[in-house]
């Protein structure tokens, strides 16, 4: 496979006074996000000091032994805690079944807490859990929450601006959001083990909510899917990956790209090697409705998608990737596997 050219783009202007340089940005994001549905992000000012402690609290929760680990798994309806390998199959979030991925991962996210005075609903906006065991662990990770969001805001800001709406229009979606961390592991028993058939490391999937800011290990594993085939991505070791969610899809009616991606076990010289990634999703209130943009509907191009909530988008989703029972609401998005 060649490797697909994922656009870089030099975000700092958005981070800067004034309005110099944004309505470049705006239409290098445009051109990305309806191309490609990937972008790799520079200039996002992020910390680097909170990327290193970080990851070093994450390595030191998932070197925990499997049972100390597992104490903090929680119901499947709670995008909280600790996921075990092959307890998930993402293909199952595309209403298609497959062997158990083989990722391990961890998720914090915001809490009822966050938002006082907003009645929200429980199993959604869950309390975290913190693992003991880990020293530093809860301020490194928030710590890391905080930058990843800023990121994900200043991207929303930017996807106004290139639609026309304005950088505040979708800030209006997102005054209690239902925002997550998940820390991801790709940790094999053995560089030679033996997969099943259509194994993967996470399988292939869509993103659920509006942006994804993505921290992974430049090696091998991310696979994007375009044009009916896949195409590898390495990220770069000093940028961050920025990708479109289902809701961005939805709202421009597929003008933007919600692009198909899949994690495959990660292989040097035909070996498996260690992969740790980090997926700060963006997602958006619970409540708020996800109806085509009226800009975006033609007579030549009809709404394709019925108005959903946020909500009820992701219980369908995770219902089929954490739950295992089949999303039977994701047609248009698995059809676009067809001949990969």
């Amino acid at each position: 496979m060649r490797e697909l050219t994922v656009p870089t783009i030099d975000v700092s202007a958005f981070r800067a006074p004034g309005d110099d340089g944004r309505d470049e940005i705006a239409r290098q994001v445009d051109r990305a996000a309806r191309e490609v549905g990937f972008m790799q992000l520079v200039g996002h000012g992020a910390d680097p000091d909170a990327l290193r402690a970080f990851t070093a609290a994450m390595d030191a929760f998932f070197a925990l032994d499997l049972d100390v680990k597992n104490a903090y798994r929680c119901p499947p309806g709670v995008n909280r805690g600790y996921s075990p390998p092959k307890s998930e199959a993402l293909r199952g979030s595309l209403g298609l079944a497959s062997a158990a991925d083989l990722f391990e991962a961890m998720n914090i996210g915001t809490s009822a807490a966050d938002f006082p005075g907003v009645d929200l609903p429980a199993d959604d906006y869950a309390p975290n859990v913190y693992p003991a065991e880990v020293p530093g662990f809860e301020a490194a990770v928030t710590g890391w929450f905080a930058e990843a969001g800023a990121v994900a805001r200043v991207m929303m800001r930017i996807f106004g601006r290139a639609l026309g709406l304005g950088e505040d229009y979708f800030a209006a979606f997102a005054q209690h959001p239902v925002d997550v961390l998940r820390m991801n592991n790709y940790r094999l028993p053995s560089a030679d083990v033996e997969l099943e058939p259509d194994q993967e490391g996470m399988g292939a999937h869509t993103d659920y909510g509006m942006v994804t800011v993505l921290w992974a290990d430049p090696v091998p594993g991310l696979e994007i899917h375009l044009d009916g085939r896949w195409h590898p991505v390495t990220p770069r070791a000093d940028g961050l990956l920025v990708n479109l969610g289902d809701a961005l899809a939805r709202w421009t009616n597929d003008q933007w790209i919600s692009t198909m991606h899949r994690v495959a076990p990660p292989r040097v010289d035909g070996r498996l090697v260690p992969r740790r990634s980090a997926a700060y999703f963006h997602d958006g209130d619970v409540d708020a409705v996800i109806a085509c943009l009226p800009g975006c509907v033609t007579e030549d191009r009809p709404a394709a998608y019925e108005p959903v909530t946020v909500g009820e988008h992701l219980h369908a989703k995770l219902a089929g990737s954490r739950g295992r029972q089949l999303n039977a609401t994701a047609g248009r998005e698995a059809a676009r596997l067809a001949g990969a």
